[in-house]
């Protein structure tokens, strides 16, 4: 091997050559050296790890210690600090569903001693072994809530769909006629085929006759818009009401009316008061309700309702 040597201070380059062993001898010597530092690097090291009373080697596992600790209390913090989010975000759907399940079962009639949302179900069981049990890993602690609050969304989907369904039925029925006009009275004709008052022959009755003094409040058998304030030959004063759903309700013979073509008018307001107006033989209210203009019992509609404070006669027999 000739090696080269170049330099300033030299006039002229020098060539110096090694031989094969040579070569190979430097080589070996630089190998040595290397592991002779690496071996005295090694026992210094260990040397001042094992002496505990050195200063500088305790102040340095000291404050790496202390770096790791830091960096755990802080991973353990935002650990907690998410898992508590989750936990108070859970608890206030529940708190929502128990609301949502209270109004439902209200709904539904059923008593409240039967079906209550604010005690924690009963569970129980024999004490399980310790070879049995263990604590919850992290990872296992975050899929129970991931699958709680998937449990949770689906329940609340379904109660939703059945507030729905309640909420169309409640609907339906305030706007259906099940309540008697008046608070007080009693039948003089019902519905049906009947010897008229007036000529004394066999007719279609279209609705109920009630008898009470003039001037007795007249109050909506269900909610819906008023559709018809007039004078009618026969009817007398009348007011009619669009249920919306197709029917629709009279409240014929009145003294006078408490509403107007348009308002809109809830179950049991009033809407006239009881007079003697039209083809009469006395005071009285008569009261229909027609589906699309057919004529129809009332007492139907009546026996939907038994929570009425008056039962109309013919409910009675």
């Amino acid at each position: 091997m000739n090696i080269i040597l170049v330099s300033d201070s030299l006039a002229k380059s020098r060539s110096v050559a090694l031989s094969q062993t040579q070569v190979i001898l430097v080589a070996l010597g630089i190998l040595m050296a290397g592991f002779f530092l690496a071996m005295a690097t090694y026992i210094v090291t260990m040397r001042f790890s094992t002496d505990l009373r050195n200063p500088h080697l305790r102040a340095l596992l000291s404050a790496l210690h202390e770096e790791d600790l830091k960096r755990s209390e802080s991973e353990m913090r935002d650990t907690l600090n998410s898992l508590a989010v989750r936990v108070g975000e859970l608890q206030a759907r529940i708190m929502r569903l128990d609301a949502f399940g209270e109004r439902l079962a209200k709904a539904a009639g059923i008593k409240p001693t039967e079906f209550r949302f604010d005690e924690q179900p009963g569970q129980g069981g024999a004490a399980p072994s310790p070879a049995t049990t263990r604590d919850l890993t992290l990872p296992e602690f975050r899929q129970k809530l991931d699958e709680i609050s998937r449990v949770l969304d689906d329940r609340t989907d379904k109660m939703g769909v059945l507030d729905s369904v309640f909420m169309d039925d409640r609907l339906a029925r305030k706007t259906i006629p099940t309540t008697l006009p008046v608070s007080q009275g009693y039948y003089s004709s019902n519905f049906g085929y009947r010897i008229d008052p007036i000529t004394g022959k066999s007719a279609l009755h279209t609705g109920v006759d009630i008898i009470a003094t003039p001037g007795t409040p007249v109050m909506a058998a269900a909610g819906g818009v008023v559709s018809t304030v007039a004078f009618h030959p026969e009817y007398g004063n009348i007011v009619d009401i669009d249920h919306d759903n197709g029917l629709t309700s009279r409240y014929a013979h009145l003294l006078k009316s408490s509403v107007k073509v348009g308002d809109v008018v809830m179950k049991g307001q009033l809407v006239a008061q009881v007079g003697n107006t039209g083809r009469t033989t006395g005071p009285h209210l008569h009261f229909e309700v027609r589906e699309k203009g057919v004529p129809l019992n009332p007492n139907k509609f009546f026996a939907l309702d038994k929570k009425d404070g008056m039962v109309p006669v013919a409910l009675r027999r």
